[in-house]
């Protein structure tokens, strides 16, 4: 069945077959006997390694809920372009990470202008 789904497909696509997915878009494939685990560890690491905080310590909860964030708190303003980077790469890693969801969300409010 599955060979003849990609023949109907490679008349209308152009296609190759590149034999068993490791990656795609970010997440790792691991086949295991019954099922096919998903992870984004590798993911997570390069984007920690890119913003030079891959030797941190992590922290339970790294984001206060109850103290509210200004938009001008006095503070010199950073890089934008790498601060919106920063928070897209975050956005797509809390699908699958849903505890850092509240702290991207919020962080991202702030991607206009970033202290």
């Amino acid at each position: 069945m599955l060979q003849a789904l990609l023949i109907i497909l490679a008349r209308n696509f152009p296609s190759k077959t590149w034999g068993h997915c490791i990656f795609f878009l970010g997440v790792e494939v691991i086949p295991t006997a019954t099922v096919l685990f998903l992870t984004q560890h590798k993911y997570i690491r390069d984007l920690l390694a890119k913003t030079s905080m891959d030797d941190v310590r992590d922290v339970t909860t790294p984001l206060s809920t109850s103290v509210s964030l200004q938009l001008d708190d006095g503070s010199s303003s950073v890089d934008s372009t790498e601060y919106c980077q920063v928070i897209g790469a975050l956005q797509y890693l809390f699908l699958t990470r849903l505890a850092i969801s509240f702290d991207v969300n919020k962080l991202s409010q702030f991607m206009h202008h970033p202290t």
